[in-house]
């Protein structure tokens, strides 16, 4: 009889983790889906894949608007004042403060402003992606560093030539993540 009551526990037990679990993912799928229409809206304006907009959101914010990093950063792209004053700047905005980065909307459209401006800096690049996202992580002056010989111009070798662990797995996460975040082709 005791055995089969701490069977019985330990099963509902078991009903109740794989129910905690299922919300769980249930929460997680509206979140990363929540910000699908500004993502989508900032992406065409910049000429930007959604999936990769996503994957950094995903990465630098886990898509909590109100996020605040420990060096200043906010919001859903982690927004660090200097670039949204230059997306400021560039779409003639009068009236900005820094608190207008916990708006999703104004997040995104400032963070995927300053990535295509990533993006271009790498026209030589055979995928400027990898490059522009280590500069998004850890500056463009590294970047520069990193890119010698033929990390010039080929993101794998580059890839490997970053010389921080975490921007380099920073940006194998994103990539990774926008594989993921990519709709299915027919």
């Amino acid at each position: 009889m005791n055995h089969r009551r701490t069977g019985i526990i330990a099963f509902g037990l078991l009903i109740a983790a794989w129910i905690a679990y299922l919300l769980f993912q249930t929460d997680r799928a509206k979140r990363q889906g929540k910000f699908d229409s500004i993502i989508a809206m900032a992406a065409k304006e910049f000429q930007l894949d959604p999936a990769l907009i996503k994957a950094v959101i995903w990465k630098e914010s886990r898509f909590d608007p109100n996020a605040k990093g420990t060096s200043g950063e906010i919001g859903l792209m982690q927004l660090m004042d200097a670039a949204a004053y230059e997306w400021v700047d560039s779409a003639l905005i009068d009236g900005f403060v820094p608190e207008h980065l916990y708006d999703p909307h104004t997040n995104t459209l400032a963070g995927c402003y300053y990535l295509a401006k990533m993006i271009k800096f790498y026209p030589e690049c055979d995928d400027p992606i990898p490059y522009a996202l280590a500069s998004y992580n850890a500056g463009r002056g590294r970047v520069l560093k990193w890119s010698k010989g033929a990390a010039r111009t080929n993101s794998v070798q580059f890839i490997e030539a970053i010389g921080f662990a975490s921007t380099k797995q920073y940006v194998k996460e994103i990539l990774s993540k926008r594989r993921e975040y990519q709709p299915d082709k027919p």
